[in-house]
């Protein structure tokens, strides 16, 4: 029996949000939390019991990174991975990603502070993959083309981890999170680690600019159209990707349509070794949408080490994606299976 249910490899930072959902710059009193899209992935499964583990870097003796490992902790998110030393004031630290949440006709502002990243210096050396793989075992490696991106060594750690997985017989799920800014000046070497990765990956995830511009996959135009016509030109451009990458027996996207800062149309299609599954977009109240497509991710992956059929995955993932912006921290922290499905069923009674 696997030791992990879940594995990512990611960068950890923390994010600090104005208090009241004031904007920021005007906003002078701060919630602060540890943050990585990869962790609020495992945020899910940890929440409800399973055995999860982050591979990620430190930088020793700081207190940001003393806070970052007592949050995870907290999680039940373990981890793994080196301090570096820190090397003065402009050497290496954790990313703060500054955001506020928006309020009604104003929409949320994100502003990443990433100088000196020391996760950007992560690295496949960092890590015994021969005994995470073969003695402790992992049943799904969960891979964002955010992390990949972030630096020659990140993507060649994603690459390992996915070909290590795909030799042990572990799962592969990868999230495309295709970022501009990421892949300036970098396409052809990040085209070449983005597609390795997906001819490894049981599970593909990403919207229709995902799938063309980090794979290739030629597709309709990306925005514009209103949500029944993105469900159909996904459904076009999926086998395109299946053709180009047949080991990847499931694809998914989340669909959300932003009526005002707090409310959203959302929904999500999974396709599934031949099969659609559609969750129609419904409305959904939000408190700070930040990690929904995270939380969706979280409760999809979830339904899958839980052996449950497609459209029950889906289901799950849609509502603990639902719940994720329900929460100030940018993750969905479920206290069981009920309390998800009620979300989807839309039963919000109090339980005493």
């Amino acid at each position: 029996m696997a030791k992990y249910q879940l594995l990512t490899a990611t960068s950890m930072g923390v994010r600090i949000t104005p208090a009241n959902r004031q904007p920021v710059g005007t906003g002078n009193l701060y919630q602060m939390q540890a943050t990585s899209a990869e962790t609020n992935v495992l945020n899910v499964s940890a929440s409800l019991g399973m055995s999860v583990k982050a591979l990620t870097r430190f930088v020793k003796g700081s207190p940001i990174a003393a806070y970052i490992k007592g949050e995870l902790r907290r999680r039940n998110i373990a981890y793994e991975g080196p301090e570096i030393e820190p090397d003065g004031p402009w050497g290496v630290r954790h990313q703060f990603n500054i955001a506020d949440t928006g309020f009604g006709p104003r929409g949320p502002r994100v502003y990443n502070d990433r100088a000196g990243e020391v996760g950007r210096t992560v690295c496949a050396q960092d890590f015994d993959l021969d005994r995470i793989f073969r003695e402790e075992g992992v049943e799904i490696v969960h891979l964002s083309g955010l992390f990949a991106a972030m630096s020659p060594t990140t993507g060649e750690l994603c690459l390992a981890l996915a070909e290590r997985a795909h030799a042990t017989g572990a799962r592969v799920s990868f999230d495309l999170n295709y970022r501009a800014s990421f892949w300036k000046g970098r396409e052809a070497e990040l085209r070449e680690i983005f597609s390795g990765i997906a001819r490894r990956a049981d599970i593909l995830i990403g919207n229709e600019e995902d799938f063309q511009l980090a794979l290739g996959i030629e597709g309709p135009e990306a925005g514009g159209r209103d949500l029944a016509g993105k469900i159909d030109s996904f459904r076009e451009m999926i086998g395109r990707v299946r053709e180009a990458y047949p080991n990847a027996a499931m694809c998914a996207t989340t669909l959300r349509e932003v009526v005002d800062a707090n409310e959203h149309l959302w929904g999500a299609i999974l396709f599934d070794r031949g099969q659609w599954h559609v969750a129609e977009p419904r409305r959904i109240r939000v408190l700070d949408r930040i990690g929904g497509g995270d939380g969706f991710v979280g409760g999809l992956l979830y339904g899958l080490l839980k052996g449950w059929p497609a459209e029950d995955c889906l289901h799950f993932g849609w509502a603990t994606g639902a719940m994720a912006v329900t929460m100030l921290e940018d993750y969905a922290s479920p206290a069981d299976e009920e309390q998800v499905m009620s979300v989807w069923k839309g039963n919000a009674r109090v339980k005493r």
